[in-house]
């Protein structure tokens, strides 16, 4: 089963102050999904960056951390603006997919109750699947930002594949996906694509070739291997 592999020029949940200097680099690796968050830059340099990345003929994503409902506006119009290739995040599809269902991008809100920052996902994992039914029903929304390795609980592998069992959409799995056994339980579990962000910029991926660039190398090479 392919998987996809999204590059975010994140740590720590916010957009890294030099983000723009990356982009030629990691899509230079191989890297055909970047995104970034509605947070650490201001919106003058994330139009900067989507240029940048549009530049590149990649596909665009910008992640919502915005948790109150004006915020959360202000960032679907920004994606907008930016004209990205998908919406991930936010808590209120409700609220936020009349905005965007007929604009291009593809939205993909965060599914179960998502708290502080860095975002934490609790709940029970069938009530994670049940709120996953009800989001994917409503109109606009694209599929799912699923915050696993977040989860409050234990059985992560069967958080997963719940969800993208009761989900009638694609799921992406984000959020401290730092290690080739994790790809493994996300490529495994029903997942369409995961993100990365911190665990690149910290190099906790094994690599011979130094800097970011050994970093995309070595997750796409994990993303394409078969895992049992």
């Amino acid at each position: 089963m392919s998987i996809d592999f999204i590059f975010m020029l994140t740590k720590d949940d916010q957009t890294v102050s030099d983000a723009r200097g990356y982009v030629k680099e990691i899509a230079a690796a191989g890297a055909k999904h970047i995104g970034f968050k509605d947070i650490g830059l201001p919106i003058d340099e994330l139009k900067s960056l989507a240029g940048d990345l549009r530049k590149e003929g990649v596909q665009v994503y910008l992640e919502v951390v915005s948790l109150d409902a004006e915020s959360e506006k202000r960032s679907a119009k920004v994606a907008m603006d930016l004209n990205v290739d998908y919406l991930l995040g936010g808590t209120r599809p409700e609220l936020i997919a009349p905005l965007v269902k007929d604009h291009p991008l593809k939205y993909y809100p965060f599914v179960g109750k998502i708290e502080d920052h860095p975002s934490i996902l609790t709940g029970t994992i069938p009530e994670i699947a049940a709120h996953a039914a009800a989001i994917t029903a409503i109109d606009g929304v694209d599929g799912l930002d699923l915050l696993a390795y977040r989860f409050t609980g234990k059985d992560i592998p069967l958080l997963i594949q719940e969800v993208c069992k009761s989900s009638t959409k694609p799921v992406i799995v984000a959020g401290s996906i730092d290690s080739q056994e994790r790809i493994g339980v996300v490529k495994t579990t029903g997942a369409s694509a995961f993100t990365v962000g911190t665990a690149a910029f910290d190099m906790e991926f094994p690599s011979e070739i130094v800097g970011i660039s050994g970093q995309v190398q070595t997750i796409l090479e994990m993303s394409r291997q078969e895992f049992i």
